[in-house]
């Protein structure tokens, strides 16, 4: 009976460290949860960070979703850096004459008084153009990508309804008016007038909860779905149907 029990305590003694490991791996797990949860979490009634949440997932879901395109990894969406990247320029270009003039003239002053207004103007000249810019150009676009190059999903695209991806890219604009609770997302050809499009409109309260918590996957999924509206060429009309099929209702008869 002593070497019994003196088995079950030897054999207690090796469990327990396997039990306190599970424990532990199942407190790291529920810890990583609520990690998740809490970087998914916003104040609902900041609307700013609202729709930058949404436009980051508009925008992060057309370039990286496996699920976005009908013919899977066939079809990839690339984004279009050029536009972004001359507004970079004259905002390096703007700071680099306002620290010029912060720093590099001012100890000499009055006698390079001359080329402090030179840097100061220049400053001024290059943030009116950032904001021309933005505000008649880029107004509520979000992002912009480059026509298809790869000929096997051209013709696969084009089979599928939409016949101009290959010649122009996709300009995605958002709009989220300030006191309004609808989101809406279109996509149309980037640099075509009266350019065809598809749209949607969505309550935010289908991805936010009263706590906050955002519903990342429920967004993509309707985006994924917008895409391959505008993949398949089924457009929308000025009305808000989409012209590929709207149908006229048959008269009912009268006897």
């Amino acid at each position: 009976m002593a070497k019994k029990n003196k088995k079950q305590e030897a054999e207690a003694v090796v469990i327990e460290p396997g039990k306190k490991e599970t424990e532990k791996n199942d407190e790291e797990e529920e810890e990583e949860v609520e990690e998740e949860m809490e970087l998914l979490q916003v104040d609902v009634g900041d609307i700013i960070k609202v729709k930058q949440i949404l436009d980051e997932t508009v925008a992060g879901t057309l370039v990286s979703s496996e699920d976005l395109s009908a013919y899977g990894d066939k079809v990839q969406i690339e984004e279009e850096h050029r536009h972004d990247n001359i507004k970079l320029f004259l905002m390096a270009l703007a700071c680099a004459f306002a620290a010029t003039a912060q720093f590099g003239l001012t100890s000499d002053f009055p006698n390079n008084r001359l080329w402090l207004g030179v840097c100061c103007a220049s400053y001024f000249c290059l943030s009116g153009i950032l904001q021309l810019i933005t505000t008649f150009i880029d107004r509520d676009c979000i992002m912009m990508t480059k026509p298809l190059k790869d000929p096997e999903a051209i013709k696969l695209v084009k089979n599928g309804g939409n016949q101009e991806m290959d010649k122009y890219g996709i300009r995605v604009r958002t709009q989220f008016p300030r006191f309004s609770e609808f989101y809406t997302v279109i996509l149309e050809f980037q640099g075509k007038e009266n350019s065809e499009f598809v749209k949607e409109t969505w309550s935010v309260g289908q991805f936010f909860d009263v706590d906050g918590f955002f519903d990342e996957e429920g967004l993509m999924i309707e985006i994924e779905k917008l895409y391959q509206r505008f993949e398949a060429g089924k457009f929308d009309t000025e009305g808000g149907t989409e012209a590929a099929t709207t149908k006229s209702k048959p008269k009912s008869k009268k006897n």
